[in-house]
C-alpha cells in the first residue's frame, strides 16, 4: 500500500539519524530498533512478540530497511545510543539511578526517541522515573492534531483505544526537549498488547489499529531527528 506523501521524505529524513553520538545498529544496511530492559521488578520482558510483529506490519507499510529483530538493550548502556526507537513496557516497578537517567536524557538529546506503553499498572512508576529523568520538564498531553497521529495513518481522534484497562479514555503524553518530542507515552490504551495479536484475542480492527500506530511511532522517531 503505498503512501507517495512520505516516501521521499523518509528516506531523506532516515539519513538524517546518522549523526547520533553512537552508529546505528546495522547489519547489511538494516537498521533496528530495540526493548528497553529494566531494574525494579516490573515485567520488561512481556509480550515478546509485540516488536516482532509490529517490524513485520511496519516493513510491509513503510520503505525504511527495517531489521526483522530487535535487540534487548539495558537502561543503563551507552548501547541504547545506537537505535533511533527505544521501546519500553511492562506492569510494575522501575528504579532508575543517576547514571541511568543521565543515560537516557542525553539519548533523548541527542536525538533518539523513547516510547513507553503502560501495560496496565504502569502508570505511577513511568511518572515517578520521568520526573527523576526529566525533572525541569512536564509530561503533557498531546493534542489529537498533534502529528504523530497523520504520520502515515490518519487518526483523528487521536490515540486509539485497544484495551479496556479501568475503562479510562486513552491518554498520550509526551516530553519536549529543545522542542522536539523526544519521549512518547500511552495510557489507557496498551497498543502493544494490540501489536501481540497471537497472544491477545483483539478484533481485528482493533490489531489493525494498533499496527497502524506503531507505525505512525516509528515513522515520527524516524523522521523527527534534529
Amino acid at each position: 500500500m503505498p503512501y507517495p506523501k512520505i516516501i521521499a521524505v523518509i528516506f531523506a529524513s532516515f539519513l538524517m539519524l546518522l549523526p547520533l553520538s553512537e552508529p546505528l545498529v546495522a547489519q547489511n544496511d538494516e537498521y533496528r530498533i530495540a526493548r528497553l530492559q529494566y531494574r525494579g521488578g516490573g515485567d520488561w520482558y512481556n509480550d515478546p512478540s509485540s516488536l516482532t510483529n509490529l517490524i513485520r506490519f511496519a516493513r510491509q507499510h513503510i520503505p525504511i530497511n527495517l531489521s526483522e529483530q530487535y535487540d534487548d538493550v539495558a537502561i543503563g548502556s551507552r548501547d541504547i545510543h545506537r537505535y533511533p526507537f527505544l521501546f519500553m513496557t511492562g506492569h510494575g516497578n522501575v528504579v532508575v539511578n543517576q547514571a541511568e537517567a543521565q543515560n537516557i536524557r542525553e539519548y533523548v538529546d541527542n536525538g533518539g526517541f523513547l516510547y513507553i506503553d503502560d501495560d496496565y499498572g504502569f502508570d505511577p512508576y513511568v511518572r515517578e522515573i520521568l520526573s527523576i529523568i526529566f525533572p525541569d520538564d512536564e509530561l503533557i498531553e498531546l493534542p489529537i492534531n498533534h502529528p504523530i497521529y497523520n504520520q502515515v495513518f490518519e487518526f483523528p481522534d487521536g490515540l486509539p483505544k485497544i484495551h479496556e484497562h479501568d475503562g479510562l479514555p486513552p491518554q498520550g503524553f509526551g516530553i519536549f526537549r529543545n522542542g522536539r518530542l523526544g519521549v512518547y507515552y500511552t495510557y489507557e490504551s496498551n497498543l502493544a498488547d494490540g501489536w501481540a495479536y497471537d497472544v491477545h484475542n483483539n478484533p481485528e480492527e482493533i490489531t489493525q489499529k494498533a499496527l497502524r500506530m506503531g507505525v505512525n511511532l516509528l515513522v515520527y522517531a524516524f523522521t523527527s531527528y534534529r
